[in-house]
């Protein structure tokens, strides 16, 4: 995959993604900002920033969430970023990053 295609399928989860979480914020209580291509969700109650953000130069949409780091790559089979050991798509890791810290299940 050459930058391009890879910026054009980052924009696309993240644009997805952002829609979600800003139809879930109030429900679960985070602020999503998307700024300059990345995306923040951030706590007050636990206080709390995850960042999601593409990193063109290795193809990978990285996610820093609950003192953890997450790198996702592009899976064609299911058209979705995904974490390589676990096959978890964005979405799904994004839930269970915020179920994890508000400790209840998250659904976006």
């Amino acid at each position: 995959m050459d930058e391009q295609k890879f910026r054009q399928r980052a924009d696309e989860a993240l644009n997805r993604l952002y829609r979600a979480l800003s139809d879930a914020s109030d429900d679960y209580d985070f602020e999503v900002d998307f700024n300059a291509g990345a995306l923040a969700i951030e706590f007050e109650e636990p206080p709390a920033k995850f960042v999601v953000s593409p990193n063109a130069p290795v193809k990978q949409i990285w996610v820093s969430a609950n003192v953890r780091s997450y790198k996702l790559d592009w899976e064609e089979a299911e058209q979705d970023f995904v974490v390589p050991a676990t096959g978890q798509n964005l979405r799904s890791l994004i839930e269970d990053a915020i179920g994890h810290h508000l400790g209840q299940e998250v659904t976006l």
